[in-house]
């Protein structure tokens, strides 16, 4: 999706994120600024916030990270991701924080301070993923 299709997010994602009607394509639009989903996203998303399971193999810049994303925003709590690399962790960290998503990584590079204060936002409910 070309930058000329993409819309400007009205508001932040904590506002979007807790008002009722939570959907997908809701989010998409409201947080992401996209006005629809590419490929076989809305299929693996649709999956996923309904309780399935899935592995998604798309190339690079394809759109995986919302396959998570956004399941995690559309449901209640907070969405655990895994990943084995630390410098994608922080970037894709401070990209969701940048879109107002409540966002933090625990990983071997966090001070004791640092680490403490997530594991703290965790056990309060103040993380989305």
């Amino acid at each position: 999706m070309s930058l000329t299709e993409r819309n400007e997010p009205g508001f932040s994602a904590s506002g979007a994120l807790f008002s009722s009607g939570r959907s997908p394509l809701d989010i998409l639009k409201q947080v992401y600024g996209y006005s629809s989903f590419r490929g076989k996203q809305q299929q693996v998303v649709e999956h996923v916030v309904s309780g399935g399971d899935a592995v998604v193999l798309f190339p690079t810049g394809a759109g995986k990270s919302l396959c998570f994303q956004i399941p995690a925003l559309c449901r209640d709590g907070v969405g655990i991701v895994v990943s084995p690399l630390i410098a994608l962790m922080r970037d894709q960290v401070e990209a969701m924080k940048q879109l107002g998503i409540r966002a933090a990584a625990l990983n071997s590079s966090l001070s004791r301070e640092e680490f403490v204060e997530v594991r703290r936002a965790l056990s309060a409910g103040q993380l989305d993923l």
